[in-house]
């Protein structure tokens, strides 16, 4: 379990760097950006590491309904990273897009894994998320005016949805598959 907590840990120090000690991440510059980018690869590799090899009690598992809540939150987070990424209109509403997807993909993963492990990993990854939101709020935010054409509104549907079903097929390859039955 302490190689997962340490990869969770991991995760969390080079993402807050730039928001807690500002003055120091920018003296390393463009350094910087390849020590937070080694930590972040060691971080997934740790993550991926102490899940596999964690064990811990388990209090639930997936039922038919949870599987369904957990694809459909799991599609909708998809959608938040892509429509982020094409400044579609959600991004007039939202000020984190992609940490609500990663938070919702995180909560997704909890509702059919709960298991000591899986609380550590998503839990902590989603307290994560809560948090970087909570400290980027800090600074003021003017939302994007648009235009927001709906080409790029069905474009950011239509990736959410390949999106998830080649992730859930590589999912399935590497792990449970997602789609239940």
């Amino acid at each position: 379990m302490l190689i997962l907590i340490l990869g969770v840990a991991l995760w969390w120090a080079p993402h807050l760097w730039k928001r807690a000690a500002p003055a120091q991440r920018a003296q390393f510059g463009d350094k910087g950006k390849g020590l937070v980018t080694g930590a972040l690869i060691l971080s997934v590799l740790l993550m991926i590491w102490g899940y596999r090899i964690a064990d811990g009690p388990v209090w639930w598992g997936p039922s038919p309904a949870l599987v369904g809540i957990n694809n459909l939150l799991i599609l909708i987070a998809f959608y938040l990273f892509a429509a982020s990424g094409m400044k579609t209109r959600v991004t007039a509403w939202t000020r984190h897009p992609q940490l609500i997807g990663f938070s919702l993909w995180a909560f997704a993963h909890l509702l059919v894994n709960g298991d000591l492990p899986s609380l550590v990993l998503f839990g902590g990854l989603l307290v994560w998320a809560l948090v970087e939101m909570a400290v980027i709020n800090r600074t003021p935010w003017t939302p994007p005016a648009g235009p927001f054409p709906v080409r790029k509104e069905i474009m950011a549907a239509a990736g959410a949805i390949i999106v998830t079903l080649i992730v859930g097929v590589i999912h399935g390859w590497l792990g449970p598959w997602p789609f239940g039955g």
